[in-house]
Protein backbone atom coordinates (compact mmCIF):
# COMPACT_ATOMS: atom_id res chain seq x y z
CA UNK A 1 0.00 0.00 0.00
CA UNK A 2 1.37 3.47 -0.50
CA UNK A 3 0.52 7.24 1.00
CA UNK A 4 0.73 10.58 -0.67
CA UNK A 5 1.04 13.56 1.93
CA UNK A 6 0.44 16.54 0.72
CA UNK A 7 1.36 19.74 2.15
CA UNK A 8 1.91 23.64 1.86
CA UNK A 9 -1.77 24.69 1.12
CA UNK A 10 -3.25 27.72 3.19
CA UNK A 11 -4.64 31.15 2.44
CA UNK A 12 -2.87 33.89 0.36
CA UNK A 13 -3.36 37.07 -0.93
CA UNK A 14 -4.04 37.41 -5.04
CA UNK A 15 -1.27 37.73 -6.38
CA UNK A 16 1.02 35.79 -3.73
CA UNK A 17 3.00 32.54 -3.87
CA UNK A 18 2.49 29.00 -2.25
CA UNK A 19 4.77 25.95 -2.64
CA UNK A 20 2.49 22.40 -2.10
CA UNK A 21 5.14 18.96 -1.79
CA UNK A 22 3.60 15.53 -1.77
CA UNK A 23 5.68 12.62 -0.20
CA UNK A 24 4.88 9.25 -1.18
CA UNK A 25 6.12 6.17 1.19
CA UNK A 26 4.88 2.69 1.61
CA UNK A 27 5.53 -0.89 -1.40
CA UNK A 28 7.07 1.18 -4.05
CA UNK A 29 9.68 -0.07 -6.52
CA UNK A 30 9.20 3.29 -8.54
CA UNK A 31 7.45 5.92 -9.13
CA UNK A 32 6.36 6.97 -12.98
CA UNK A 33 4.61 10.13 -13.54
CA UNK A 34 3.13 12.54 -10.92
CA UNK A 35 0.78 14.64 -10.68
CA UNK A 36 -1.59 17.33 -9.68
CA UNK A 37 -4.74 17.87 -9.77
CA UNK A 38 -7.60 19.94 -8.41
CA UNK A 39 -10.69 20.73 -7.17
CA UNK A 40 -13.58 23.59 -6.61
CA UNK A 41 -16.39 23.67 -5.26
CA UNK A 42 -19.43 22.44 -7.85
CA UNK A 43 -16.86 21.37 -10.41
CA UNK A 44 -15.13 18.73 -11.75
CA UNK A 45 -11.65 17.35 -10.50
CA UNK A 46 -9.14 19.08 -13.11
CA UNK A 47 -6.08 18.66 -14.40
CA UNK A 48 -2.91 20.92 -13.14
CA UNK A 49 0.35 20.07 -13.78
CA UNK A 50 2.17 16.36 -14.42
CA UNK A 51 5.54 15.12 -14.45
CA UNK A 52 7.27 12.36 -15.52
CA UNK A 53 10.43 10.12 -13.78
CA UNK A 54 12.34 11.72 -16.78
CA UNK A 55 10.52 15.03 -15.71
CA UNK A 56 8.96 16.03 -18.80
CA UNK A 57 6.45 18.47 -17.66
CA UNK A 58 2.76 19.24 -19.05
CA UNK A 59 0.57 21.82 -17.43
CA UNK A 60 -2.99 23.15 -17.93
CA UNK A 61 -3.46 26.02 -20.08
CA UNK A 62 -4.39 28.40 -16.87
CA UNK A 63 -1.49 27.85 -15.14
CA UNK A 64 1.20 27.51 -17.78
CA UNK A 65 3.63 30.22 -16.58
CA UNK A 66 2.61 30.87 -13.22
CA UNK A 67 3.07 27.22 -11.94
CA UNK A 68 6.13 24.98 -11.83
CA UNK A 69 5.93 21.36 -11.10
CA UNK A 70 9.10 19.40 -10.01
CA UNK A 71 10.28 16.29 -8.31
CA UNK A 72 12.61 14.58 -6.46
CA UNK A 73 12.85 11.01 -7.13
CA UNK A 74 15.17 10.08 -4.41
CA UNK A 75 12.93 10.99 -1.68
CA UNK A 76 9.72 10.37 -4.12
CA UNK A 77 8.81 13.92 -3.48
CA UNK A 78 6.94 16.03 -6.14
CA UNK A 79 6.54 19.98 -5.77
CA UNK A 80 4.21 22.60 -7.23
CA UNK A 81 5.11 25.81 -6.99
CA UNK A 82 2.65 28.35 -7.48
CA UNK A 83 3.14 32.26 -8.49
CA UNK A 84 1.00 35.15 -9.37
CA UNK A 85 -1.78 33.26 -7.46
CA UNK A 86 -5.43 34.22 -8.68
CA UNK A 87 -8.77 33.90 -6.79
CA UNK A 88 -10.00 31.17 -9.61
CA UNK A 89 -7.40 29.21 -8.52
CA UNK A 90 -8.94 28.12 -5.09
CA UNK A 91 -9.84 24.68 -4.87
CA UNK A 92 -8.52 21.53 -2.61
CA UNK A 93 -5.27 20.59 -4.46
CA UNK A 94 -4.84 16.59 -4.72
CA UNK A 95 -1.48 14.62 -5.95
CA UNK A 96 -1.34 11.57 -7.65
CA UNK A 97 1.45 9.05 -8.54
CA UNK A 98 1.66 6.17 -10.59
CA UNK A 99 3.61 3.80 -9.25
CA UNK A 100 5.00 0.05 -9.27
CA UNK A 101 5.04 -2.00 -6.26
CA UNK A 102 7.71 -3.47 -4.93
CA UNK A 103 6.16 -6.87 -4.51
CA UNK A 104 5.27 -6.94 -8.28
CA UNK A 105 7.30 -5.22 -10.72
CA UNK A 106 4.75 -6.49 -13.74
CA UNK A 107 1.95 -3.97 -12.41
CA UNK A 108 1.26 -0.16 -12.08
CA UNK A 109 -1.01 1.58 -9.42
CA UNK A 110 -2.15 4.72 -9.30
CA UNK A 111 -2.93 6.45 -5.79
CA UNK A 112 -4.34 9.74 -4.78
CA UNK A 113 -3.60 12.01 -1.68
CA UNK A 114 -6.28 13.39 0.99
CA UNK A 115 -5.88 17.04 -0.71
CA UNK A 116 -4.71 20.12 0.34
CA UNK A 117 -6.69 23.03 0.27
CA UNK A 118 -5.53 26.12 -1.26
CA UNK A 119 -7.76 29.86 -1.08
CA UNK A 120 -6.54 32.74 -2.66
CA UNK A 121 -8.55 35.44 -1.59
CA UNK A 122 -7.85 39.49 0.03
Amino acid sequence: QVQLVESGGGLVQPGGSLRLSCAASGSIFSINAMGWYRQAPGKQRELVATITSGSNTNYADSVKGRFTISRDNAKNTVYLQMNSLKPEDTAVYYCNADYVPDYDLTVEFGSWGQGTQVTVSS
